[in-house]
């Protein structure tokens, strides 16, 4: 159902729900109310008036995605299934949160018993990697919210989803949870397709994971508040640096391979920063009014300085490519080490002291465990993804758009980018809060675009 918008919002599934939920007692006092959304009613996917009142036809008609929450009919039988869950691609605070969170929900209100978790992401399906499956009970999975990571590592790389169907169908697995980044949603949405394919029933249900918030139709991705809240730490510790010693200047170089949210949302909560370089906004380092003229003046007023960039921050400063990765995503060549020779030969050059000092606490930051932010906001994603499964929808992923939870297909959540609108009000914030130039050197804005951006 696209609406008129152009997006299509259409969920799969896989038949009509006849089973009687375990919930259904719960659900028939429960109508739609500011705080909650009954599951015939839909969520509308504008928030402006002006975008409602530009769409053609009738109300029914405006684009608008399906809400999720416990259904009255279901439909597997809780008895007769059989779940998978796998975690792929990076660490991000907040996995172990949704796995335990999966589990209690399945075992507690659905009564679902057989629940295997598969080790290393989808190496785990794959026979000639021999990794073992775990069993995964209420016991096995109590109290590892407290840790970081994830109890059933994870791996980056494609792997054939004839294999992966071949293994969810000699275990029987009815529904498969996965839980990782734009990659691993696109290796689910094959995994879907071939089991369609078969005309087999096996529901699909993504909960999706980035740390750099990129997934578009998303309001925001789990873990990444607890990332830029212990982001924070570095930009504190550099401040420090910087300031007490001549001409100090600290670079902390943080995640965001082609979305800058955390170096914005990191500089903002310790607002220390004078400089925030994302991969949205390209700079040009040399010249009159490039970044490094700036830098130096700087400097000689205030006596330090701290810079704040994100990791695919001034890429189109580099004539080379890096290739791909594993995943398939291109490499990124390394900002922080072009800005600390940059700003070293720049210093030298104009006969100035330098004090640099650089930071990249990416890797401690990836691997800590949720806030409790984070973990409220894990838990019902996870219970929004089993009600989804057991209601037999596959092919899609759970997310929060306007502040509801809503089903969204994977299709869109790997359709494209959610970014930092240069013109939006997120950038505008960053800018008032460093002071910085709106550019530096040519480059005004205008030929950045951002979807879904903040």
């Amino acid at each position: 159902m696209d609406n008129g918008s152009g997006i299509d919002f259409t969920v799969e599934t896989l038949g009509a729900c006849t089973v009687d939920s375990p919930l259904a007692p719960r659900l028939d006092a429960r109508r739609t109310t500011q705080h909650y959304v009954q599951e015939t009613d839909r969520i509308l996917f504008d928030d402006t008036l002006s975008k409602v009142s530009s769409r053609d036809g009738d109300v029914s008609d405006l684009p608008s995605l399906e809400p999720t929450g416990p259904r009255k009919k279901i439909f597997f039988d809780p008895s007769k299934v059989r779940v998978g869950i796998v975690t792929c691609g990076g660490l991000c605070p907040g996995i172990n949160n949704v796995i335990r969170g999966l589990v209690t929900e399945l075992t507690t209100h659905y009564g679902v018993r057989r629940i295997h978790g598969f080790r290393n992401g989808y190496q785990g399906f794959i026979p000639r990697y021999g990794h073992d499956v775990v069993d995964l009970t209420p016991e096995a999975v109590q109290n590892i919210d407290g840790e970081g990571g994830t109890i059933l590592g994870s791996s980056r790389g494609q792997q054939d989803p004839v294999e992966i169907v071949d293994a969810l169908e000699r275990m029987g697995i009815s529904i498969l949870f996965v839980i990782g980044g734009d990659g691993t949603m696109r290796g689910a949405q094959r995994i879907a397709a071939e089991i369609k394919s078969r005309q087999q029933r096996i529901a699909v249900v993504g909960i999706p994971k980035t740390i750099d918030n990129d997934i578009p139709f998303i309001d925001q991705s789990f873990g990444f508040q607890s990332a830029f809240s212990e982001a924070t730490r570095s930009i504190r510790s550099a401040k420090v640096e910087a300031r007490t010693a001549p001409n100090g200047v600290s670079v902390v170089k943080l995640m965001g391979r082609h979305s800058g949210f955390i170096a914005c949302y990191a500089a903002l909560a310790q607002n220390d920063a004078d400089y925030v370089l994302i991969p949205e906004v390209p700079f040009q380092l040399h010249g009159p009014g490039g970044f490094l003229e700036n830098l130096r003046a700087k400097v000689q007023a205030q006596g330090h300085a701290l810079i704040v960039a994100a990791e695919g921050a001034g890429q189109e400063l580099f004539d080379d490519d890096g290739g791909r990765d594993a995943s398939g995503n291109k490499k990124l060549q390394d900002v922080g080490r072009l800005l600390r020779q940059c700003i070293s030969d720049d210093f030298e050059a104009h006969g100035m002291d330098l004090n640099l000092r650089y930071i990249d606490p990416s890797y401690v930051i990836r691997s800590v465990p949720a806030n409790p932010y984070d973990s409220v906001y894990c838990i019902r994603l996870a219970h929004a993804a089993v009600h989804a499964a057991m209601a037999g929808r596959t092919n899609m992923v759970v997310g929060r758009w306007r502040r509801r939870f809503v089903h969204i297909p994977i299709a869109l959540a790997v359709s494209a980018r959610n970014q930092v609108d240069p013109h939006g009000d997120l950038w505008w914030s960053v800018l008032e809060a460093t002071g910085q130039p709106w550019s530096f050197g040519e480059f005004t804005g205008d030929d950045v675009t951002a979807f879904g951006g903040q």
